[in-house]
């Protein structure tokens, strides 16, 4: 008997067809994985498997249990991480466990032998707060919760997005551990690496399998989706001689603890800048203060001209920012967000609607403009959120992991949009946890421990630290990090 089985579900939402005649079974014991662009219906079918969401037609079983029909049996055999941080934040490590122990009817020391060899690595952190944790913390975390009542199928939507290289490998060893165990793991991702640790894959593509077969076959046999031509850039450090951003011995301290801890570097007008580093490495509170977020504990430092100790309120009008987490309104359409943001950076009217239509014929979002960006795919949403932060043209734009989540076709629309800003002479300082995006930036720095331990263009790294990819820089680097990124 196969651990999964799907046959003929169709989902769907209003006129949109999520899940169109979706058939496949997954092994007792595999790792099969679920793949495909956003908006393909992955997170549909984790929903219907997980008996959270009841399918229009077809069936589907879990341990030999149908979804609709005995949905109690299929909810006490499986574990669920969904794409959206599943923990509550207000709550500790502890008490999350023992809230979601409780839901299962059990308790955490009857089920600490399950979560034991993943909770020991947080648990004397127990006291802590979940909204607290960096992201590999909440990843065990979230795992922990998710196998504490023992499960026989684990369901992983998107579980690593927006964690460092180094975490996630840490989180794939501990999934094939699992499968050491007997446990039938079903995941999606969008980070090649984590599809190759898959035994089979099924690629899902506007609702419908478009093929089902090792990650090799499926990566090579869809490979304009998975592994797009990069992008044609003629990378210089010939910018334009303005430094637009200088930092100089900056420091931000938590008490004792130094979270930014003496870093200095410049950047240039027109320069693509990667910001990088493992969770925790400081790189968002040192981005919060060149932002005009936080004020630096000592150190100076300018952005745009303007100092960011004494007129954080003038670098705010002359910046773009995207944060990771999504900055627009969902319950505001397309044309209304664009007009509220360019409202609020002064724009005049006339200018605003002239360019409002620009904007929407760039990204071909014309049809779309009365559409709520609520409704709108992951994708569109970043390539509009980054449209809006730079709607003003401002001197520098700065981007907290824009990309996080996103399939490689549309990560390789949203650099084609970096380009262009860049072209315009629009400094671009970027953070970004997919280590190809690294490859396309001018420059790079890479944070451990609240120190930058390199800068330079990606083949000066490469050809410093002796490695073939800025995947094995960042992650010889980031191991050597001597305090906790939790």
């Amino acid at each position: 008997m196969n651990a999964i089985e799907v046959k003929n579900v169709n989902k769907n939402y209003g006129r949109v067809k999520a899940l169109d005649d979706v058939s496949f079974f997954v092994g007792k014991g595999e790792v099969f994985g679920l793949i495909g662009p956003d908006g393909a219906g992955k997170t549909s079918m984790f929903r219907i498997l997980c008996s959270l969401l009841l399918p229009e037609t077809g069936t589907a079983s879990v341990d030999g249990f149908d979804v609709v029909r005995q949905m109690r049996q299929v909810r006490c055999r499986v574990g669920y991480m969904p794409g959206k941080f599943s923990l509550y934040q207000d709550l500790t490590i502890e008490e999350n466990l023992k809230f979601f122990a409780t839901l299962f009817g059990t308790t955490v020391e009857e089920g600490y032998d399950s979560i034991k060899a993943i909770y020991s690595q947080i648990e004397r952190f127990k006291d802590r707060k979940a909204g607290a944790l960096s992201g590999g913390m909440k990843q065990k975390l979230a795992l922990s919760c998710a196998l504490v009542h023992s499960p026989s199928v684990l369901f992983l939507d998107e579980p690593t997005t927006g964690v460092d290289p180094v975490s996630r490998k840490e989180f794939w060893e501990m999934l094939l551990t699992l499968k050491e165990r007997g446990i039938t793991i079903m995941a999606s991702t969008p980070y090649l690496d984590e599809v190759r640790c898959c035994e089979r894959v099924a690629f899902l593509d506007h609702g419908r399998i478009r093929g089902i077969d090792t990650p090799e076959v499926i990566l090579d046999r869809f490979k304009n989706i998975f592994n797009p031509p990069g992008i044609e850039h003629e990378k210089t450090t010939e910018k334009i001689d303005e430094n637009v951003i200088e930092v100089s011995h900056l420091v931000k301290a938590f008490g004792t603890f130094h979270a930014v801890d003496d870093i200095s570097f410049s950047v240039k007008r027109g320069e693509i800048f990667g910001f990088l580093g493992a969770n925790g490495a400081g790189k968002t509170t040192a981005m919060h203060m060149l932002t005009g977020l936080n004020q630096p504990t000592s150190g100076t430092g300018t952005v745009a001209g303007y100092d960011i100790r004494t007129q954080h309120e003038e670098i705010k009008q002359h910046i773009g920012y995207m944060s990771q987490k999504f900055s627009l309104y969902e319950d505001l359409t397309v044309s209304e967000n664009i007009r509220l943001f360019a409202g609020i950076y002064g724009m005049k009217d006339d200018d605003i609607r002239r360019k409002t239509d620009e904007l929407l014929e760039r990204l071909r979002f014309t049809e779309h403009k009365h559409d709520l960006v609520g409704s709108l795919p992951l994708g569109w949403k970043q390539k509009l959120a980054f449209s809006v932060s730079i709607f003003h043209e401002p001197g520098v734009v700065f981007l907290d992991e824009p990309t996080g989540g996103v399939d490689p076709a549309t990560r390789r629309q949203f650099w084609e949009l970096i380009y262009d800003a860049a072209a315009r002479g629009i400094t671009v300082f970027v953070t970004t946890h997919y280590m190809d995006e690294a490859e396309y930036c001018d420059r790079i720095s890479i944070m451990v421990d609240g120190k930058i331990s390199a800068l330079g263009t990606p083949d000066e790294l490469k050809r410093r630290f002796h490695q073939p990819d800025m995947d094995h820089v960042f992650t010889y680097l980031a191991r050597q990090a001597t305090r906790s990124s939790d």
